[in-house]
């Protein structure tokens, strides 16, 4: 993972100082499993390493972009309804970012195909380009179906890329509120998104992983020095 996050950003990611006219929005998982300490995430949970890599990773790429934040999952216990627009894309982002998800108070479930649709439509993704970049442990828990709606979504957008980050990602092939998971296969269902817009997919299990694939993921992916088309600002 680490050298394939590594060719990538020393092959294709702009220094600091490269606009991209693109805006895109973070959507963050702030689900309850996000604060689980497990045999998988050892003595710490995946919040805590996620929040060490945000703070890394927004300074970095805060001037790439504007840069939005969407988090979802926070709200009562078993529940679908917590997504939450913090702010639409903004420039100079990493502040905010870092103080939202820093306060984040992980709860409730998992509504992956709801949250990225939200996201998408508040930068009218219909008529403009966007990126959305999905950060999740890997499970659609609210019944949604995210192959079938990044399929919708690409159908009707000007031009849209979903990336999605797996940050430790777990997989549940038998729960009756991730129905296409069985049909997917062995990665998590959330890949759907980027396969059905050509995002990237990153797995990713350490903190220095996350920030290499929000980097990758937020920057602006550039060749020979130069932005790619629809890029450059």
């Amino acid at each position: 993972m680490r050298a394939a996050l590594s060719a990538l950003l020393s092959a294709s990611l702009a220094t600091q100082g490269i606009a991209c006219s693109t805006d895109a929005m973070l959507v963050f998982d702030g689900s309850a499993s996000m604060a689980e300490i497990t045999l998988e995430t050892g003595n710490t949970s995946r919040l805590t390493e996620a929040r060490k890599a945000i703070r890394q990773a927004m300074p970095l790429v805060e001037h790439s972009r504007r840069i939005g934040l969407l988090t979802y999952g926070p709200g009562p216990e078993g529940s679908c309804e917590g997504i939450t627009l913090r702010f639409p894309p903004r420039p100079n982002a990493a502040a905010p970012v870092i103080e939202a998800i820093d306060t984040l108070n992980p709860a409730g479930l998992t509504p992956l195909s709801v949250a990225v649709e939200t996201a998408a439509e508040i930068m009218d993704y219909g008529t403009r380009p966007a990126i959305v970049v999905l950060v999740t442990d890997g499970n659609e828990t609210c019944g949604g179906r995210p192959c079938a709606s990044a399929r919708r979504m690409a159908g009707v957008a000007a031009d849209l890329t979903i990336h999605v980050i797996g940050f430790r990602a777990t997989r549940d092939f038998f729960a009756w509120d991730n129905p296409e998971q069985q049909e997917f296969g062995g990665d998590t269902v959330a890949k759907c998104f980027a396969d059905r817009t050509g995002g990237l997919f990153l797995s990713t299990e350490t903190v220095d992983d996350l920030v290499e694939a929000l980097q990758a993921t937020l920057g602006c992916l550039v060749v020979g020095g130069r932005a790619l088309p629809g890029e450059a600002g």
